[in-house]
């Protein structure tokens, strides 16, 4: 289960992958209103990649409205960029001396001169300030304004079925603002938002898993159904649970104390504090202590039916719930999202910095990236720089999805996960035996094959891809030098010679197949709301995971902020501390039974058999090393102590 903000933007445009072409004349668009006045500097990205002159169809009537946020560069952008990578590399004398979140305002934020002048700028071309925070200048004005602001007009462009409007040339700020501005965003209004892709059906309507199952992996071998890869196979687990992942990702007495995270999802679960504790109970985990669990919400919510608010209360449920299992005395904040929007989404992020609420902060949603234009791009990133010179550390869930080939037709990562400063969370399928040990993993990728009318064999075995990790190497993101040297060559110049960021950096259980088990208050038929369990999966469990891990790392190394964790995870690269994930780690073909209920919730309209084949990742592969699946491996016994200081 994962949020996916590429299942709702219309026409996913797969131009965004192309070079940007910079300047309204490189494709015969008119000048903009202010071309020839003062000098302007250039904001590069805010001219979506799909507004083409062929897709261009005519200007944007003057009168029509725009809301619009400047993103402010602070007093020193490249300062901040500069410290944030000082602080995360211990080869650096500056490594863990964060600042506090007022410090880092104070060193790098903008200063009220800047935000005045950029006030001015706006309001003197006829826009109307509505908010003003550390981070941006909301505005909203008519389309003659914002050009009259921004210095190029505003055009309709086709993008797939639907017109949107964007800008017809790059647009730019007063050079007399001396780089005050990072970046705008809302001059093009296609939808920026995100919305839950569950795995499993959304559990807003009840789902529950049928059986039979296996309670530890091979415990319940399926005797009466077809073999596959020449042997009898066993039915899926019922679903993990925290003592078990615990086990398996080398937890030992560590629990988390002292440890903050946050959770980011848009809207709220109305029913998590009840389910929280009741699963917690009913699985032996730790009791909630009185404020162990906060939210953070806004004073409205908006966009709800967009969104599907409803259908993000199991990503929340999900993330709190593993969170807790695997640390189960961290302290967790949810913060919450006015809306599935990349503008709410940020808001949420913001909070967490500015407000220091965790040292590390789990976010299961994402896009693919052709859908993740640069303007955006440069307002997470500045956040995400923010959150490392406080030593704060963000884990991104990688893809559900695979190489995204089946999902959009083109090979691409998703994002923000492919951003340079997040940690990046791949999956797996995991296989934990008898006694909570540890088996083996392999990369997460699922083909399905249904049983046959006589149930004799599997119909077109071993069947289609239907989900695995995301993961592969960027278009847009530049190697970051924490890979240089682990990442093989071959992945990281895949789409230039000059090398990019490849995804993910680290993994843990995802395979809704060998998924983990949690508790949510649910719609059943009779339209009762009960409390009910299920089995599900995706990287939206694997980056809880890993950002609790990281919590019980913490505490190892006595509650010292890890902070942006990536040149530490890849300084451990090839140690024992991970496990070495590979897609066939028993030397023959691996997959388990799968009995679901036609109707999601009993047996009334029957039951589907399958065969579900792992380590079957779309084009992606899980090999001996690095790899574009599972990045440096999974969390073994030491990987936890390793963070101890000596």
């Amino acid at each position: 289960m994962r949020s996916n903000r590429a299942a709702l933007r219309a026409g996913a445009s797969m131009a965004a992958t192309l070079p940007m072409i910079a300047g309204a004349l490189a494709l015969g668009v008119p000048a903009a209103h202010a071309a020839d006045g003062p000098a302007r500097d250039p904001l590069a990205g805010t001219r979506p990649a799909w507004a083409t002159a062929k897709a261009d169809r005519g200007a944007t009537p003057d009168s029509s409205k725009v809301t619009a946020r400047v993103y402010l560069a602070g007093r020193d952008a490249a300062g901040l960029a500069r410290y944030a990578k000082a602080v995360s590399d211990p080869s650096s004398p500056a490594y863990g001396k964060y600042l506090s979140a007022q410090q880092a305002q104070a060193r790098f934020g903008a200063t009220a001169a800047q935000v005045a002048a950029v006030r001015a700028w706006l309001t003197s071309a006829g826009l109307k300030v509505t908010g003003v925070t550390r981070h941006y200048v909301s505005v909203t004005g008519d389309v003659a304004a914002a050009e009259k602001a921004f210095g190029t007009q505003l055009h309709n462009y086709a993008k797939g079925s639907t017109t949107y409007r964007a800008p017809a040339a790059t647009a730019s700020a007063p050079a007399s603002l001396d780089g005050a501005v990072l970046t705008v965003t809302g001059l093009d209004n296609a939808p920026h938002r995100a919305s839950a892709k569950d795995q499993l059906p959304p559990p807003a309507a009840v789902f529950r898993n049928a059986g039979p199952f296996s309670s530890y992996y091979g415990s319940n071998i399926a005797t009466t159904l077809p073999d596959a890869y020449g042997t009898k196979i066993p039915y899926a687990v019922q679903g993990y649970t925290g003592k078990q992942l615990r086990a398996a990702y080398g937890a030992g007495t560590y629990t988390g104390k002292g440890v903050r995270i946050a959770i980011t999802d848009a809207y709220a679960s109305p029913t998590i504090a009840y389910d929280a504790a009741t699963y917690a109970k009913n699985h032996g985990n730790a009791a909630w202590k009185t404020g162990q669990l906060t939210q953070v919400l806004p004073k409205n919510y908006t966009k709800t039916k967009e969104c599907d608010a409803s259908g993000w209360y199991g990503e929340e449920t999900l993330d709190v719930e593993a969170v807790h299992a695997v640390a189960p005395a961290a302290n967790v904040t949810y913060v919450g999202a006015a809306s599935c929007y990349d503008d709410d989404l940020l808001d949420s992020l913001g909070k967490v910095v500015d407000n220091r609420l965790a040292d590390i902060v789990s976010n299961s949603w994402g896009d693919i990236e052709a859908n993740q234009t640069p303007d955006l791009a440069a307002a997470y990133d500045q956040v995400f720089q923010l959150g490392a010179v406080e030593g704060i550390g963000f884990y991104f869930s990688s893809g559900d999805n695979g190489d995204e080939v089946a999902n959009t037709g083109t090979k691409q990562v998703d994002t923000p996960a492919n951003s340079a400063w997040v940690t990046a969370v791949g999956g797996t399928s995991l296989a934990v035996g008898k006694g909570d040990t540890y088996l083996w993993e392999t990369g997460w990728g699922t083909e399905k094959a249904a049983l046959s009318a006589d149930g004799k064999s599997w119909d077109g075995f071993p069947g289609a891809f239907t989900s695995g990790a995301g993961g592969g190497t960027s278009r847009t993101v530049a190697e970051p030098y924490y890979q240089k040297g682990v990442v093989p060559d071959a992945l990281a110049t895949a789409n230039s010679a000059a090398g990019n960021r490849v995804v993910p950096d680290i993994a843990a259980i995802a395979d809704p197949n060998t998924g983990f088990k949690v508790g949510q208050t649910q719609t059943f038929p009779d339209g009762s709301q009960q409390y009910g369990e299920y089995r599900i999966g995706g990287t939206s469990l694997a980056a809880p995971v890993i950002a609790a891990v990281q919590a019980l790392a913490q505490q190892a190394r006595g509650g010292h902020a890890i902070g942006f964790a990536n040149p530490v995870i890849y300084s451990k690269f090839g140690t024992r501390v991970y496990h070495d994930v590979t897609d066939n780690p028993t030397g023959s073909g691996l997959a388990v039974a799968r009995v679901d209920y036609a109707n999601s919730y009993d047996a009334a309209d029957g039951l589907l058999t399958s065969v579900r084949s792992l380590g079957k990742d779309s084009s992606l592969s899980a090999v001996k090393g690095y790899d574009d699946v599972t990045g440096v491996g999974t969390p073994a016994n030491g990987y936890v102590e390793s963070y101890r200081r000596r």
